[in-house]
């Protein structure tokens, strides 16, 4: 037991760490910086959106021992212009906490469901080889806690979901995240890292004011909102990602689904590497990647010109008309040898 490291305390390292090189993102950032902690109970109403910030990178480290603590909640919040909805999550936010792990590590993972759920909960990360991902081994009905150890032997960027019946139901309530696992030596470095999740989300009114899930949509995958990090508006105005010009930014992008294909894309810039499914075939000069419904990628670019630029699922009704869209903010001196308005200088 000496040599394992709990994450809640690999948590508050990585949370100080952040909090000096990134001030302006502030107790936001920390919600879901601060993945491998434990979520403290079931507020009554929450902000659930998950900030776009992950922990620090994982680096040149042998593996080690870990643990791993996550919450399953049922919560209300608001879901886009002023509609409250009652979202199923992991540690009170969606996508739920972002998990980083490196090739080789053992984790042991605790997955508790809150007393006040009304469902079992459960989890099948798709990083695990093991039956159902582990869905079986850490069912909990409410009040109860699961455990499960599994080995991280595939590097790459994987979904992890609630299973418990009826699967698409809890997907479609917000119950998906992302985990990491970082190839022995770490990732390259680069200057930003963010992350973004879509998902898919199928209401019907309670009241004038709270939505429900309608089964019927979702059978029909006729989704009301597609939405990045489980709100409209999520990575927009004081809530967009930022980078300066000459500054290298990584994406780690995810599909929660339950049902459709994001085709994401971000305008006005090009993948210069994009790690397709989230594997380790890595493709060059990508203006849109595709990512499957419980699938990932990771894509990295240089941004080079100031400016506010768009991502969206570029399935653009979507974007325009159902919440799939974000901005990344770029601050720093123009280039007019790469753009500028109007045309050759005479």
């Amino acid at each position: 037991m000496a040599n394992k490291l709990t994450l809640s305390v690999l948590a508050a390292l990585l949370l100080l760490g952040a909090c000096k090189s990134n001030t302006e993102q502030g107790n936001a950032s920390a919600k879901s910086s601060a993945t491998m902690e434990e979520a403290k109970g079931q507020p009554e109403e929450a902000e659930i959106t998950a900030a776009p910030r992950v922990p620090a990178p994982i680096g040149n480290r042998a593996p080690k021992k870990l643990i791993v603590k996550l919450l399953t909640t049922e919560i209300q919040g608001e879901i886009a212009d002023k509609k409250k909805y009652t979202f199923w999550t992991f540690n009170n936010i969606v996508p739920g906490s972002f998990i980083r792990v490196r090739e080789g590590d053992e984790v042991e993972l605790h997955l508790r469901n809150d007393a006040n759920s009304v469902l079992p909960h459960n989890i099948d990360l798709h990083a695990v080889n093991g039956p159902g991902g582990g869905a079986e081994a850490s069912s909990a009905v409410a009040g109860q806690e699961a455990v499960f150890t599994f080995k991280a032997m595939n590097p790459g960027l994987y979904v992890y979901h609630c299973a418990a019946p009826p699967v698409p139901m809890h997907i479609g309530n917000g119950m998906y995240g992302l985990i990491l696992v970082e190839p022995a030596g770490g990732l390259k470095p680069v200057d930003k890292e963010y992350y973004i999740m879509q998902g898919e989300f199928y209401t019907k009114a309670r009241t004038d004011s709270v939505l429900e899930f309608d089964n019927d949509k979702a059978v029909a995958e006729h989704p009301d909102y597609v939405l990045f990090n489980g709100k409209k508006g999520s990575l927009l105005g004081a809530n967009m990602i930022e980078a300066k010009v000459g500054e290298t930014v990584r994406l780690f992008v995810g599909n929660g689904g339950p049902n459709l294909i994001s085709s994401f894309h971000v305008i006005g810039e090009i993948f210069d590497n994009v790690y397709q499914e989230g594997g380790s075939a890595v493709t060059h000069n990508v203006q849109t990647t595709i990512v499957p419904a419980g699938g990932s990628a990771i894509v990295e670019f240089k941004v080079d010109v100031p400016g506010e630029y768009v991502l969206v699922d570029h399935a653009l009704s979507r974007a325009f008309n159902k919440g799939a869209i974000g901005k990344l903010k770029v601050t720093g001196e123009k280039d007019p040898k790469i753009f500028k308005k109007g045309g050759f200088d005479k």
